[in-house]
């Protein structure tokens, strides 16, 4: 049996993540592992070490989806483990389990010591302290029960279905986890963090004269779920989802060819996040293999394109008080007015590189090393209005909402698919299409950046980032863009 930790007072009379983990960790009376244990056997695994440290996790998590107005799945999932990690120069040793147990963290520094090999490093510093809270610590499950929540599901299909009579299928899912971890170091320094992490996805599809077509909504971020249960939040989301599925339906075949294009505000910073944000990430650039690899202080955008990473942000998904080397996070700024400033760092890239870490050290789960990753990635806006944008174009695309995207991180190019899009003929918005994919290289397309606008939007709360087989919650956030020249892909 596994005990769930839940606080319900938010920030004011928490206990404190390092409390709270000391109790989930060592604490509880099936604990096979003492506090001073994990501390004598993370600083004797990594003596002689440059950096390391033993990573604690303990996760619980909710998921429920509905389809067609009947539950389909629901699960409740728990797991704890560690891993230990050994860094001496550019080699490291990482060994992991999900068994918190003296005699796994003694296997563990066993097989770790393996890099050390006769040789011996310098210990670095220990992350910077700090004291800032991005969000609450209590857990995201704590104030509703699981009738409430799977009730929802039930109110969303039967909402979806009485706002339009062309409506044929409703999908919709609720998910939610806690996420305590604690880090801890050779030298004795230790931190902890108590992650919140909620999602809401609709799904509608529509059919008319024979013809179906669907579209989707989805939001979170790291707060409690009754967020998430409240009537405005849950029915905007349908609507958001009903208006794009009855779009499509009048959706005609997308042209192809090279032409301008309006990006909208918000997600279909998405392109920006997969086109700039991977190629700055620190391994990828310390290693020669990014598109932007040596070009610091270099112009690689239009003037006027700003981008930063920042992972401080309150209540964000991407967020995250310490990244998962307890490196608080905080606000880089990549590109400035076009010119390259800086490179998103964890703590090994940074050390090899000479320059100090930024906070990005992220990894999916106590199983996995942290690598170089994104938080909440961002272009700063700009003086143009979308009329203006849109006026300036003769023919070419406007396109509002973004699927998934991918790039080829040592060319750069990159390839998305747009959910939601429109033409732009003589000045004017005309036509929905569908098909539409835009194709191009990230260093040439923020080049192309002709004009931005001064509606900066945040994505509700939706992305997740895949790398080296780990995926990590990020948020993407942009005002309008125009581009120049970009190519699009169409059916037409």
């Amino acid at each position: 049996m596994t005990t769930s930790f839940t606080q319900s007072g938010g920030l004011s009379g928490s206990p404190g993540a390092l409390a709270v983990t000391d109790t989930l960790f060592f604490a509880r009376p099936e604990a096979t592992l003492s506090r001073d244990e994990a501390e004598t056997l993370t600083r004797k695994a990594l003596a002689g070490m440059d950096d390391g440290e033993l990573f604690l996790e303990y996760r619980e998590s909710e998921s429920i989806a509905l389809d067609d107005g009947v539950i389909r799945s629901a699960s409740f999932n728990t797991s704890s483990g560690f891993g230990l990690r050994a860094v001496l120069g550019e080699e490291t040793g990482f060994a992991h389990a999900d068994e918190l147990s003296r005699e796994a963290v003694l296997r563990a520094a066993n097989a770790v010591e393996a890099v050390r090999a006769g040789r011996s490093g310098t210990l670095a510093q220990p992350p910077r302290p700090t004291n800032q809270r991005l969000y609450t610590d209590a857990n995201p499950l704590g104030d509703t029960d699981f009738t409430t929540r799977s009730g929802l599901l039930s109110e969303i299909d039967a909402y979806a279905r009485g706002r339009d009579s062309r409506v044929v299928q409703v999908m919709a899912s609720l998910s939610g986890e806690w996420q305590a971890v604690q880090i801890i170091r050779a030298d004795g320094a230790r931190v902890a963090d108590l992650r919140p992490l909620v999602r809401l996805n609709v799904s509608v599809v529509v059919e008319q004269d024979g013809r179906r077509e669907s579209g989707g909504h989805g939001l979170g971020g790291r707060y409690a779920i009754n967020r998430l249960l409240e009537v405005e939040t849950w029915q905007g989301a349908v609507d958001e989802a009903l208006r794009q599925a009855l779009v499509a339906l009048e959706a005609r075949p997308a042209p192809a060819g090279q032409m301008e294009v309006v990006l909208g505000a918000g997600w279909p910073g998405i392109l920006l996040h997969e086109a700039v944000g991977h190629g700055l990430e620190g391994d990828f650039n310390r290693k020669g293999t990014s598109v932007f690899s040596g070009r610091m202080g270099t112009r690689v955008a239009s003037p006027g394109v700003t981008v930063i990473d920042d992972g401080s942000m309150p209540d964000r998904r991407g967020s995250l008080t310490i990244d998962d080397e307890g490196t608080p996070t905080g606000r880089t700024v990549l590109i400035e007015d076009g010119i390259l400033k800086g490179y998103l760092q964890d703590r090994l890239n940074a050390r090899l590189m000479g320059v100090a870490p930024t906070g990005n050290g992220r990894r999916q789960s106590y199983a996995h090393m942290p690598l170089p990753r994104m938080t909440n990635t961002i272009m700063l806006e700009g003086s143009a209005t979308t009329e203006e944008m849109i006026r300036s174009v003769k023919r070419g695309l406007y396109a509002v909402h973004f699927g998934g995207g991918q790039v080829d991180i040592t060319s750069g190019k990159f390839v998305f698919a747009a959910s939601e899009a429109y033409l732009i003929e003589n000045g004017r918005v005309t036509a929905p299409v569908k098909g539409a994919t835009l194709i191009g290289s990230g260093a040439e397309a923020m080049t192309q950046v002709s004009m931005i606008g001064g509606n900066l939007e945040l994505d509700p709360g939706i992305g997740t980032c895949g790398k080296a087989g780990q995926g990590v919650p990020v948020g993407v956030g942009q005002p309008t863009l125009k581009m120049t020249g970009l190519t699009v892909g169409g059916t037409a």
